[in-house]
C-alpha cells in the first residue's frame, strides 16, 4: 500500500523521495509505505493553507458545515473499510474499530458540522455609553498532530473543530498508524473543501511533526500524545506565543470502595483495563480498592481478566490484540520486569504471547493482560505511564487515603470512582486531581463536555464549544452609543 500527502488538494509524495515502512502488528509484517516528509513538505502545505485561508475563513458558516458533514457522510459510508484499515494499521480487534473507533470519527464531524452553527458570540452593554461585542475569528493556519493509540478516532476529535471554525488545517497523523487518515484525505475534495484548506502530511515526528510546530506560518498547535513530546512542543512554541493545546499522558485509578456494585465495578474496571490493549490514555492502570473487599474484588478481577484471551484482530469474536508496534511491546515487557525487581506479585499474564492456532500471527506483538499486586504507590511502576495491558492493584484503608494514592502521580488526566454513597461520591471526585472523573462508569462521553487534564496530562480543554473557543481568537468592538 503506498500512502501519499494531501496538500493543496492533491495527493503526492514527499518532495524528499524517501518513505517509511508501515507494520502490521499482528504479524509483523511490513504492507505499506509512507512518505517521509521534512521542512520542505511542511512550507508548501503552509502556504497552500495560507493561500486558502481568506476564502475559507469569508466562507458561510453553512458552506464550511456542509464540507464537515459530508466528509462525515464519506465516513459513514465507507465505515467497513475504515475498520478494516484501522484494524491492520493498529493491532486493535476489528470489533473495537467497527463499534468505536469509527462511528465516533464520524460522530466527531458531526458534531462540530453542527456546533459551529449554534456558537454565538458575546454583547456586553454599558448603560447609555456603549455597546461591546465579541467576534470569534479563525486563527489561520493550524496544526492539528494526532497519536496511534486512536487513529481516526483523535485525528477528526482535532480537525473537525478548526476546519468548522474556519481555519486552514496542516494535520499529521501517527507515522506508526497512518492509514486511515490517509483514507480520509482521499475523500476530502468529493467533500467539496477548496484546495489548501485541509492538508495531511506524513513522516516522522522529529522531522515533519517538529517542522510544523516550529513553522512560523502556524498560529496555533494541537497535539496528543506523549507528555515529554509535549514539553519539547510548549518550549519550542512558548517563544512564538502560538495557542497551544496539549493532551498527553495519564496514570490513572480506579477507586473501588465498599460499598459499591461489586459486579459492576469489576466488570467496568476490566474493560478500563484492558480496553485497546490498555492503549488509551484514559484507561485505568492503579486499582485501588477498599481494604474490608480487596481480596475479593482481587480474585474476581484476576478470574476475569484470565480469560481475556488474545486473538487475531482481524476475527470478530477477538477482544483483545496485538500492541501497536514490536518496540512498543518490548516497552511494554520491560516495565513488567521493573515491577518484579520492585517487589511485585504478578498474578496473571505478564508474558509475551501469540493468537493460539495461529501460526502465521506467531511474529505479531501480543502480550498478555496483566495484575500486579504488592507494590507501594511511590515505585517506578505505579508512577510511570505504561500504555499497555499492564495494571496495579493495591488496598486502602478510607476516603482520604483513597484521593492521597489517587493524587500521588505527576499526572492528572481521568480516574474512576464506584460506590452507591452520593455523598462520597461528590466529595471524592471534587477531591481528585483529575480533568475527568467517572462516577460508577467508565468512557461515558458527552462531546458537549471539556476534555483534558491537569498536571503533567496537559495544557487546555478539548471538546464541546472549548475546542471551538481554542480555534478561534475573541476580538471585542466597543461603539460608543
Amino acid at each position: 500500500m503506498e500512502v501519499l500527502n494531501l496538500i493543496n488538494g492533491e495527493l503526492v509524495p514527499s518532495r524528499t523521495g524517501k518513505w517509511l515502512e508501515i507494520t502490521d502488528p499482528s504479524c509483523g509484517e511490513v504492507y505499506g509505505k509512507i512518505p517521509r516528509s521534512n521542512d520542505e513538505d511542511v512550507d508548501i502545505a503552509v502556504d497552500a493553507a495560507k493561500g486558502a485561508f481568506e476564502n475559507w475563513a469569508g466562507a458561510s458558516i453553512e458552506f464550511r458545515a456542509g464540507c464537515v458533514e459530508k466528509l462525515a457522510d464519506l465516513v459513514k459510508e465507507n465505515a467497513d473499510l475504515l475498520a478494516k484499515a484501522e484494524s491492520k494499521d493498529n493491532g486493535k480487534p476489528i470489533s473495537l474499530a467497527s463499534t468505536v473507533d469509527i462511528p465516533r470519527s464520524e460522530k466527531n464531524l458531526r458534531f462540530y458540522a453542527t456546533a459551529i452553527q449554534h456558537f454565538s458570540s458575546e454583547s456586553h452593554h454599558m448603560e447609555g455609553v456603549a455597546m461591546n461585542y465579541t467576534l470569534r475569528k479563525p486563527l489561520g493556519v493550524v496544526a492539528c498532530i494526532s497519536p496511534w493509540n486512536l487513529p481516526l478516532y483523535l485525528f477528526t476529535w482535532k480537525v473537525a473543530p478548526a476546519l468548522a471554525a474556519g481555519n486552514c488545517v496542516v494535520a499529521k497523523p501517527s507515522e506508526i498508524t497512518p492509514v486511515t487518515a490517509y483514507l480520509l484525505s482521499t475523500w476530502v475534495k468529493e467533500a467539496g473543501f477548496p484546495d489548501g484548506v485541509f492538508n495531511i502530511l506524513h513522516g516522522l515526528g522529529a522531522e515533519v511533526g517538529d517542522a510544523l510546530v516550529r513553522h512560523k506560518g502556524i498560529a496555533a498547535v494541537s497535539f496528543t500524545g506523549g507528555t515529554a513530546t509535549g514539553a519539547h512542543i510548549a518550549s519550542v512554541t512558548a517563544p512564538k506565543f502560538k495557542k497551544l493545546s496539549l493532551e498527553l499522558g495519564g496514570k490513572n485509578a480506579a477507586i473501588v470502595f465498599d460499598d459499591c456494585d461489586f459486579d459492576e465495578a469489576v466488570s467496568t474496571t476490566v474493560r478500563s483495563s484492558f480496553s485497546n490493549q490498555g492503549q488509551i490514555c484514559l484507561c485505568g492502570s492503579r486499582i485501588l480498592v477498599e481494604k474490608s473487599i480487596y481480596s475479593q474484588f482481587r480474585d474476581a478481577l484476576v478470574a476475569k481478566a484470565t480469560r481475556i484471551k488474545v486473538g487475531d484482530p482481524s476475527d470478530p469474536s477477538t477482544r483483545m490484540g496485538a500492541v501497536v508496534s514490536k518496540d512498543h511491546r518490548d516497552k511494554i515487557l520491560n516495565h513488567i520486569r521493573i515491577a518484579v525487581e520492585e517487589g511485585g506479585k504478578i498474578l496473571c499474564g505478564g508474558k509475551a504471547t501469540s493468537p493460539e492456532g495461529k501460526d502465521e500471527l506467531s511474529n505479531g506483538y501480543y502480550v498478555e493482560p496483566t495484575i500486579i499486586e504488592g507494590l507501594e504507590s511511590g515505585c517506578r511502576t505505579n508512577q510511570e505511564e505504561i500504555f499497555g495491558p499492564v495494571v496495579t492493584i493495591q488496598p486502602f484503608e478510607g476516603e482520604t487515603e483513597a484521593v492521597a494514592i489517587a493524587n500521588s502521580t505527576e499526572y492528572g488526566l481521568a480516574a474512576t470512582v464506584f460506590t452507591n454513597d452520593l455523598k462520597k461520591a461528590h466529595n471524592v471526585a471534587a477531591k481528585l486531581d483529575t480533568g475527568i472523573v467517572w462516577v460508577n462508569c467508565w468512557l461515558l462521553r458527552d462531546l458537549r463536555t471539556p476534555f483534558g487534564g491537569v498536571k503533567s496530562s496537559g495544557v487546555g480543554r478539548e471538546g464541546g464549544f472549548e475546542a471551538l473557543q481554542f480555534f478561534t481568537e475573541p476580538q471585542n468592538i466597543c461603539i460608543k452609543l
